[in-house]
Parts: C-alpha cells; sequence; structure tokens
C-alpha cells in the first residue's frame, strides 16, 4: 500500500487533519517533526534557535531523506519543501499532497508563528514572504491539491481519505 505525504504551510491541517484521515482509513500516521525533534533532542522552536535556520533545514533533510515508511500517512513540516533531496524521496514513497490554504488562513491560524516553530531561511522576516516562498515549492511538489480554506479539519480529513480511497493516491 502507497504512503500519502502530507506538504503545506504550517497549519494547513497536515498533523492534525493527516492524524484523523489516517483513522479513517485505518493507517498509521507518521509526524516528520516528532522525528526531527526527537532526532535533536529539542522541540523545533529549541532546535532552530540552537541550530539556526540552515542547521535545522540540514536535520530535517536527513530525517526526511532517510526515513521510511510502510502504508501510512506521513505528514512533513512546512519546510520539507526546500530540499529537492528529501521531497524525492517522500514521493518515492508515495503521492504528495497538498493542503492548500490562503495567507489569510495562515494569519489566522498562526497568530504568533515566531513561537511555532516556524524556520526562516535568509532575509525573510514575515509571513506573507514566507508563504509566497513556499506555495511555488508546495505546487511543485503536489501529486494532489485539496482546497482547505474554510474547512474543518475534520473536513479536511474526509476529503484526505476520499481521494486516497478513489484514486488510490
Amino acid at each position: 500500500m502507497d504512503n500519502v505525504i502530507l506538504i503545506g504551510m504550517p497549519s494547513s491541517g497536515k498533523t492534525t487533519a493527516g492524524r484523523r484521515a489516517a483513522e479513517h482509513l485505518g493507517l498509521p500516521f507518521l509526524d516528520s517533526d516528532a522525528l526531527i525533534a526527537k532526532e535533536g533532542g529539542a522541540s523545533l522552536p529549541e532546535l532552530i534557535e540552537r541550530l539556526g535556520a540552515e542547521g535545522f533545514l540540514s536535520l530535517e533533510e536527513g530525517v526526511n531523506a532517510g526515513v521510511r515508511l510502510g502504508g501510512c500517512i506521513f505528514a512533513t513540516g512546512g519546510s520539507a519543501v526546500y530540499s529537492e533531496r528529501a521531497m524525492a524521496h517522500l514521493k518515492s514513497l508515495g503521492p504528495a499532497v497538498y493542503l492548500k490554504i490562503s495567507l489569510e488562513t495562515v494569519k489566522r491560524r498562526i497568530p504568533d508563528f515566531a513561537s511555532r516553530g516556524v524556520v526562516m531561511r535568509g532575509d525573510l522576516t514575515t509571513l506573507g514572504e514566507l508563504f509566497f516562498e513556499r506555495t511555488p515549492l508546495y505546487e511543485k511538489y503536489a501529486d494532489l491539491t485539496i482546497e482547505c480554506d474554510g474547512l474543518t479539519a475534520e473536513e479536511t480529513a474526509q476529503r484526505i481519505a476520499a481521494a486516497f480511497r478513489k484514486e488510490k493516491i
């Protein structure tokens, strides 16, 4: 059975809706952020502070490029798409499903993104800049896009599960 790889902005529902979709499908759920925290021995905000953006992205790439999956829903961190190597590996394990939300939805869901553990590369300083930098990457890697604006986590989970069942993604 294929895995389902969830990609998208922080707060798009990769973890919350992904966990529920896994329950609907009777599949295990794995979260790359949890694997990164375990590998790094600290929370994501602590790792970003300690390692800096590039050090964190290197750790994330190593975790995602080396993960072994066996029929599960896998939620990536929002920055996973910065690594071509990691995304090539993940897409070899199953289709990438982009949980697409608008910038307005991200801002509403994450009023303080610095405390959330969101990595900002280079000279990016705002959530808007981050959104516009990452959106083309999500679109590039997506095998399927689910429009999630206005949906609850449960509705998003049902769409992920329905797409999996209908299209055997």
